[in-house]
């Protein structure tokens, strides 16, 4: 490796870094059975036999928050003014009309779209499980199956968050749209989430849909679902002031200390955008361990608003990324819209150096999803890692030392040259290696779901 970035974060919540931030040039990276077993560095030429990547090779980066459906609104829902709720209704009719071999094929190109962008592992928040109507397919699990397959075949791992969709609002029976979402009740949700099994690049977690659309009877099912597997919760966490508003008056407290109060927050919860919080929903976030997913382009996209993430990191929640409605799939991107949304906010500069953000887009984020073993380089962790072109226009003249500034500062998906995964070439020189045209397996997936 030409140059690469090999620290983690030393204790603090700033990133700071006396001596700048730690990049190291000619750095050789041992791989066996998808797992770094040696690092190197200060290596004058190039092993025998080793695969050279020329760039800035970062561990892979983590895209903790997906919709892999929500891809094909992309340009569609740009025309006009409106809302979160008006960008609703045309989503709900993208997803009447998947199929489990619609959702493959879309899903295989995102997949393939997110590794050409350096993403080596996704947690996609599944919540699109039965037929129109809400009657179940022979495979309960169909639908959720055809999304870790697509993962599979476009080379990277997933953190399948099988998702809990039960109704339409405090106490609202599901509409037409959402019949398709719920298995009825958590208990049967539970049921046909049990059956979902890990594999080598796929994972199974639990997601609560939001507090709006599980009652608040059944978040302690969901919660204990997880936490007798040790696995991941994410939840759509007040991302508008209408869902405040709205649970305000059905049980006369904010959606986080809901969640607190029946067993969801802790530390291998996510909340999800964290929008609109109080400063009792922020300590309570951070004081139970709750990590926060911001997603910086959707939630400008949508006019969602800028979320507290200094005061929640501060806090103690740690912070990851994820693109969410894919409105632009770059983890570059959305590592520097964090910094410079706030940067908007507050009228001043710096509140995370390259380094923290990186950190939040690689280790913090295969952190969200179950995959600790993962965002980083060094021994004993996964293979997977990316490398960014130093001589591209936009990267071009930037100092090899300043790597981390230039990935997040300069940097973007496209200029991403290589992607490996569990040791294996999955993006070489820009191509995608397992699905030959991405671009035009987009273009038909999208196509097909049109109609």
């Amino acid at each position: 490796m030409e140059h690469a970035w090999l620290g983690t974060l030393p204790e603090g919540l700033d990133g700071v870094r006396a001596g700048g931030t730690p990049i190291e040039p000619g750095v050789a990276l041992d791989v066996h059975e998808g797992r770094i077993t040696a690092v190197r560095t200060d290596v004058a030429a190039p092993p025998a036999g080793a695969e050279v990547l020329r760039g800035l090779t970062l561990p892979g980066l983590a895209n903790a928050h997906s919709h892999a459906f929500h891809r094909a609104l992309r340009g569609t829902v740009q025309v006009g003014s409106g809302t979160f709720w008006t960008w609703r209704e045309v989503m709900y009719a993208a997803a009447a009309r998947l199929t489990p071999e619609r959702y493959h094929a879309l899903a295989r190109a995102v997949y393939a779209e997110m590794a050409l962008a350096g993403i080596t592992a996704v947690g996609e928040f599944h919540y699109v499980h039965h037929a129109p109507g809400g009657r179940r397919y022979a495979d309960p699990n169909a639908m959720g199956e055809a999304l870790i397959e697509a993962a599979a075949e476009a080379g990277i791992r997933i953190t399948l968050l099988d998702t809990c969709y039960l109704s339409a609002g405090f106490g609202q029976p599901p509409g037409t749209h959402q019949l398709r979402f719920s298995d009825g009740t958590a208990e049967a949700w539970a049921e046909r989430a049990s059956l979902l099994t890990a594999r080598g690049h796929a994972r199974i977690g639990a997601a609560v849909h939001s507090v709006r659309a599980v009652p608040a009877g059944q978040l302690a099912t969901v919660a204990r679902w997880a936490e007798e597997r040790r696995a991941p919760l994410h939840v759509h966490l007040s991302e508008q002031t209408a869902e405040n508003d709205a649970c305000l008056r059905a049980h006369g407290c904010s959606p986080a200390r809901l969640l607190a109060d029946h067993g969801v927050l802790g530390p291998r919860t996510t909340g999800v955008h964290n929008t609109h919080l109080t400063d009792e929903d922020i300590a309570l976030l951070g004081d139970s361990g709750t990590g926060t997913c911001m997603c910086p382009t959707t939630e400008r996209d949508l006019a969602d608003g800028i979320g507290p993430a200094p005061a929640l990191q501060r806090a103690g929640s740690p912070l990851c990324l994820g693109s969410d409605s894919h409105a632009v799939v770059d983890l570059l991107e959305e590592a520097r819209a964090m910094e410079l949304d706030e940067r908007l906010r507050s009228r001043t500069r710096g509140h995370w150096t390259a380094a923290a953000l990186l950190r939040a887009a690689t280790a913090d984020g295969h952190a969200a999803l179950g995959w600790e073993e993962a965002g980083t380089l060094e021994a004993g962790a996964l293979a997977d890692f990316t490398t960014i072109a130093l001589d591209s226009v936009r990267t071009a003249g930037t100092l090899p030392r300043l790597g981390a500034e230039t990935a997040v500062f300069a940097a973007t998906a496209a200029d991403v040259r290589h992607t490996v995964v569990a040791g294996r070439h999955i993006v070489r020189d820009g191509a995608h290696t397992l699905v030959a045209d991405a671009p035009r397996a987009l273009a038909e997936a999208v196509d097909a779901l049109r109609g």
